[in-house]
């Protein structure tokens, strides 16, 4: 029973901070903006959490996936953050 709950807290804590262990660690997070929204520019704060500017698309826009990634130094822990557009 111990396992089984400290197997459920850790999945849980690795679904809810994808984005702070895409930063420290590598890996990919995959982000779905709201129907209609276009990334304009994305960032990371220090403690590991993502901001990104969203606008409205114009009504000819075509959506796109769009991919933030790090590149380190040593090409080792390179994190990637894909963003999806929706009309």
């Amino acid at each position: 029973m111990k396992k089984l709950l400290i197997l459920t807290i850790s999945l849980v804590c690795l679904t809810c901070c994808d984005q702070a262990i895409t930063k420290k660690y590598g890996g990919t997070t995959t982000i779905t903006l709201e129907k209609g929204e276009k990334l304009v520019e994305a960032t990371w704060k220090d403690d590991g959490n993502l901001w990104y500017l969203v606008e409205p698309m114009d009504s000819d826009y075509v959506p796109k996936t769009k991919v933030f990634k790090e590149s380190s130094m040593y090409g080792v822990l390179e994190g990637k953050v894909i963003f999806v557009e929706t009309k």
